[in-house]
């Protein structure tokens, strides 16, 4: 019954579609390209036609720089650490949500998102807050010798804090549209909610976790606001890739800092290959609803 409501849902749409004049499909054709064009394909171009404005010797030379090398090393650093924890936040959060009814379910779906609401320059001047010179933890940090602000701990927190909605908001969607019923089942045969969780749970939600992981991880490598109020901008010790572009360009060494952009430009562009392959591979794999057999059949 779903099968075929979902199926004439469809016709109707695409009847209305072919209703629509020929002249009014192509001006809104028209205007989403052009607006792809404009602010996509063209700023996209133009940044990797900057990198090598001045040959490809000038680009190798700022990409191996060793300011650049260790810029990019601690990209990586960073988002490897704060791309597992918020794997392990989101699905421990999309698990609470979507299995259990308790008091203030609302709260914690609201602070998931505030991340999403609070510009990360904020974010970034709560962490010196918290534990900056003047903060109310600065004499215990200063008693175990550890460096938070103007460190690479004080980076990791403050990109774990922009990024760790995306996997949580994604599986969340997942395994509410998939419901509970066979983790129900599972639990009637008496698995334990670490079997459920790993034999039943995570396989039907699996395109969503790695779907958050390649949205969570381009945005951990590209986070600037947060980052940038953290860091200090020490050369060579707690400058990012986005952090190394920005001092290039404002030392004038434009070819330098469009060669270090592209790098995240193809990021951009590797993420959004991965993104529509999972899309794809989850279309592929997700079971045809099948209609119902009549009764007596």
């Amino acid at each position: 019954m779903s099968a075929a409501v979902s199926s004439l849902g469809r016709r109707s749409v695409g009847q209305r579609v072919q209703d629509e004049p020929p002249a009014a499909r192509a001006a809104l054709i028209a205007v989403a390209l052009a607006f792809l064009g404009l602010f996509l394909v063209l700023p996209l171009a133009l940044v990797f036609v900057s990198a090598f404005s001045e040959g490809v010797g000038a680009f190798v030379s700022a990409i191996t720089h060793p300011d650049t090398l260790s810029a990019i090393r601690l990209t990586l650093l960073t988002a490897a650490i704060a791309v597992p924890l918020n794997v392990v936040f989101g699905i421990a959060a999309a698990w609470l949500i979507s299995k259990y009814e308790f008091a203030g379910k609302s709260v914690l779906l609201s602070l998931i998102d505030l991340p999403f609401s609070v510009s990360p320059v904020i974010s970034g001047l709560l962490f010196v807050l918290l534990f900056g010179a003047q903060s109310p933890l600065a004499p215990l940090l200063a008693l175990a010798d550890v460096r938070v602000i103007f460190a690479v701990p004080g980076i990791v927190l403050a990109t774990t804090f922009v990024t760790f909605p995306l996997v949580a908001r994604e599986v969340l969607a997942v395994m509410q549209a998939e419901g509970s019923q066979e983790e129900e089942a599972a639990l009637t045969m008496g698995a334990t909610g670490l079997q459920i969780l790993w034999h039943v749970t995570l396989p039907k939600v699996r395109w969503g976790v790695l779907y958050g992981v390649i949205l969570c991880n381009a945005r951990a490598m590209g986070e600037f606001g947060a980052v940038s109020v953290v860091s200090g901008h020490i050369r060579g010790e707690t400058n990012t890739l986005p952090l190394h572009v920005e001092i290039l360009y404002n030392e004038y060494v434009f070819a330098g800092a469009f060669a270090v952009a592209s790098l995240l430009a193809s990021l951009a562009l590797v993420t959004l290959v991965a993104k529509e392959v999972v899309q794809w591979r989850a279309r592929r794999g997700r079971t045809p609803l099948r209609p119902a057999p009549e009764v007596g059949a």
